[in-house]
């Protein structure tokens, strides 16, 4: 199906949007703060990104035993996710800052978390957070044919053990992102003329992939081969376990909020349009978890918020514990749901059970 053909329903006459667009709008200015990140985020941002290089750079002076750069190692995956999760997405949504030229620098640190802006961009701003949970357009969705994520999805064999073996390649999504993902991206999404704002001119946006894809590489390829007097495939080897920590921790975070029990999977009736509205789409597709637990909210980058965040991407998720409540309120007056998961625990229980619903042949589901 052509993703042009999706045209989300009109008629809300309840006007929930409306309503609850109007209460978060009241709650900004009544305590006269901006939707923007403020200190909190500013601290975590060092934060991140101590976790992040700081080790990177004790492995290249200190000489350290092999044990110790593989514990290192492991510290920057952590990092890296936490950068990608509280810096670089709030940034590439404009939410970081009220200034464009802050968005940009912040949003600009997937570069070296192996991605691209562009590309992130499309996948996660247009395809993602327009047409959520839709097959064939939400290509968060789309794992290949060796992980099934919707019921309209073809089902393989094997499918029928992906609750064991997903984890497994959950721990490659950056990985890839560094090797080939970026490339096909940019190819599919350039001829289908596919942007977030104005369509970039594509010799600079080629331009701009090689030579960041080479930068990325010289930072953390070569010069730890010129630097360290070390074996090149530990380097090698420690470059992956960054990338796969970081893999396994996105991934997992990612997956919870919409590849769950609570999420719906609709799609367009013939003439292409979708049962609700935008607004309400999100709700019936999207789900919070751990909201109450104190360390999931810090470091996930209010990716555990996920009803507030596709309802309002343009506020920085520093303020979505505070403005939950005006959602879940609104959702329940206008009798709309919130899915939520009380803990991340239940939630990545839900997961992997959905995970093996997926993977049983279709004709054997219960319907």
């Amino acid at each position: 199906m052509d993703q042009k053909a999706i045209r989300f329903s009109r008629k809300d006459s309840a006007q929930f949007f409306r309503t609850l667009n109007k209460r978060v709008n009241d709650y900004f200015k009544e305590n006269k703060i901006k939707k923007t990140g403020n200190w909190r985020l500013h601290v975590k941002t060092v934060i991140m990104f101590a976790l992040f290089l700081t080790p990177y750079f004790l492995i290249l002076t200190l000489g350290l035993p092999n044990w110790a750069n593989l514990l290192l190692t492991i510290v920057m995956g952590v990092g890296m996710a936490g950068v990608g999760m509280n810096v670089m997405h709030d940034g590439n949504h404009g939410s970081y800052s009220n200034k464009k030229w802050v968005n940009k620098l912040m949003g600009s640190s997937i570069y070296i978390l192996a991605g691209n802006v562009y590309n992130w961009q499309v996948q996660h701003n247009v395809l993602h957070h327009t047409y959520t949970n839709i097959h064939e357009h939400d290509e968060d969705m789309e794992a290949g044919r060796i992980l099934r994520f919707s019921p309209h999805s073809k089902w393989h064999r094997y499918h029928k053990f992906q609750h064991f073996y997903s984890v497994l390649l959950y721990g490659l999504l950056t990985f890839n992102w560094a090797i080939t993902t970026d490339f096909q991206q940019m190819y599919r999404y350039m001829k289908r003329k596919l942007s977030y704002g104005k369509l970039p001119s594509p010799v600079i946006n080629w331009s701009t992939l090689v030579v960041t894809k080479t930068l990325y590489l010289t930072i953390w390829i070569i010069l730890p081969l010129l630097i360290l007097d070390i074996a090149w495939w530990k380097i090698i080897l420690g470059f992956f376990v960054m990338h796969y920590v970081a893999g396994v921790i996105l991934s997992v975070i990612f997956q919870l909020a919409h590849i769950v029990d609570e999420a719906d999977t609709p799609l367009p009736d013939e003439t292409g349009t979708m049962k609700n509205t935008w607004a309400i789409h999100q709700l019936f597709t999207t789900v919070n978890f751990g909201t109450k637990n104190k360390i999931v909210n810090w470091f996930t980058g209010g990716l555990n918020h996920q009803v507030e965040h596709h309802i309002f991407p343009n506020i920085s998720h520093v303020h979505y514990t505070k403005i939950s409540k005006i959602v879940k309120e609104t959702a329940k007056e206008f009798n709309l749901p919130y899915n939520e998961y009380k803990t991340t625990r239940k939630a990545i229980i839900s997961h992997f059970k959905h995970l093996k619903e997926l993977g049983k042949k279709p004709s054997l589901q219960l319907q």
